[in-house]
């Protein structure tokens, strides 16, 4: 039976509500939860962008049966590895064992605030790659010296380790993230239900690994405002991640969404309060191969509602897949 996640998303709350909503979830029955790491909205209109780690450690201490896990955080512009390993460790000491540490390489969205410029996406994917080799190296103990292609660490140490160190999880878009994921991850993170990813992170030595998918849903008992919202919201993300990795702020998303209808963003997400479309839009992750599924709902005003809609309907419904 596939788990069905909740997204507390950074882009459209802030660090308080954020914290709220995600008790909210455990309490509603929720399987996991998962935060966006960001630095910019998407949209302007969306409005927030607290910093993921620190609404992390709250949500470790406000909850107590709920997973974790961040979707994703790029550990290789903003961050380096070793600062990664760090805040991971701290965080599955705070949880009790309950956090995955999921990577990407990253969108220049969030990563040009360091001025380290935008490199190509092979070269992003390189740069993850040894990142990863960094941030296990850590988790294993003792003290770890690297010199690479990207990155130099200097005789770092965790000294605060916890008894099993956090899952990684690498997010995935095309060949080469695959392959990588198969190699180094131990779940892999989409955002497409295209089953030709899960057979790409099999092929490479993913086969039984956990595979997380992400759906963004806008719930509402009157239909046209729920569309007019995620329209508002969400228009972005019809653009695709090719794309959406490329853009350097809300702006360009705003022009590169100009042309985006209401009509084609309901046509992309599920709008309303009819439960069969949501577990209609749940199940090609289903049958794509994906064990678990983090709804989004679009709106930080209207998390509240959601969540007891998805308590008394919604998660009964999708039990059944």
């Amino acid at each position: 039976m596939v788990k069905i996640g909740y997204t507390m998303m950074t882009e459209q709350a802030g660090p308080r509500e954020l914290v709220s909503h995600v008790v909210g979830a455990e309490r509603a029955g929720f399987d996991f939860s998962v935060i966006s790491d960001h630095s910019f909205p998407w949209l302007e209109s969306q409005g927030h962008a607290p910093y993921a780690w620190s609404v992390l450690g709250a949500a470790a201490q406000a909850t107590s049966r709920i997973p974790l896990m961040t979707y994703v955080t790029c550990p290789t512009f903003r961050y380096h590895p070793a600062v990664v390993a760090q805040k991971a460790a701290t965080l599955q000491i705070l949880s009790e064992g309950r956090f995955r540490l999921g990577l990407g390489s990253g969108e220049n969205l969030n990563e040009h605030i360091v001025g380290a410029g935008w490199p190509a996406a092979h070269v992003r994917l390189e740069m993850l790659e040894e990142a990863v080799d960094i941030i296990r190296r850590m988790f294993a103990g003792g003290y770890v010296s690297h010199h690479g292609a990207h990155f130099d660490v200097e005789n770092a140490r965790l000294w605060d380790l916890p008894d099993q160190p956090p899952p990684i999880g690498i997010a995935v878009s095309g060949p080469r993230s695959c392959a990588l994921a198969g190699r180094h991850g131990d779940l892999v993170i989409a955002t497409e239900p295209e089953p030709e990813l899960l057979e790409r992170f099999d092929a490479h030595g993913g086969s039984g690994k956990p595979r997380v998918g992400q759906l963004p849903v806008s719930y509402d008992p009157d239909r046209a405002a729920a569309v007019a919202r995620a329209h508002d919201q969400f228009r972005w993300a019809l653009g695709g991640w090719k794309v959406n990795a490329e853009l350097p702020g809300p702006e360009g998303f705003e022009q590169a969404a100009a042309h985006t209808r209401p009509q084609d963003v309901a046509d992309a997400i599920p709008c309303g309060d009819d439960v069969g479309a949501f577990v209609d839009a749940v199940r090609p992750y289903v049958e794509a191969g994906f064990t678990e599924v983090a709804l989004v709902q679009i709106g930080g005003d209207h998390q509240e509602p959601f969540l007891k809609w998805a308590a008394a309907e919604l998660l009964p419904a999708l039990r059944g897949l």
